[in-house]
């Protein structure tokens, strides 16, 4: 809608809008959500404190459309499970995170592998592959 500059900048981190499909309607809900672009792929994560809607509907539809700042387009999404494309993708996801990339009580750009495995375990990480 041309209103992505304004909700994805240094201070917000990088914001885009998922539609994901209700798992109990059916209707296609949005919701804004910190992101991060690998080649084909978008991650993007669940905080460790709420089960979002978003996320819990991923699990039962992940068919999803995704709204960057700059394009449009459908992917699937899956959670990640524990390992290296997770570690990546969580680390770019809170570098890119605004103001709050140091919320877990680390700096994301200079933690070691093993710190931020610690500090992020059990947080759910979905990479969304472009259709």
């Amino acid at each position: 809608m041309g209103m992505g500059r304004f909700f994805s900048n240094p201070f917000t981190g990088n914001v885009m809008v998922l539609g994901v499909r209700g798992r109990k309607t059916g209707k296609i809900r949005y919701a804004p959500v910190s992101f991060a672009r690998l080649d084909e792929k978008v991650y993007c994560y669940q905080g460790r404190e709420t089960q979002g809607q978003w996320y819990l509907n991923i699990l039962a539809h992940p068919q999803v459309e995704v709204l960057l700042p700059q394009e449009r387009f459908f992917g699937r999404a899956e959670e990640l499970p524990e390992g290296r494309e997770r570690l990546k993708a969580l680390r770019m996801l809170l570098q890119g995170s605004g103001l709050s990339r140091s919320m877990y009580g680390f700096d994301p750009a200079e933690a070691s592998d093993e710190l931020l495995e610690e500090k992020t375990r059990g947080i759910p990480v979905i990479s969304i592959s472009l259709n």
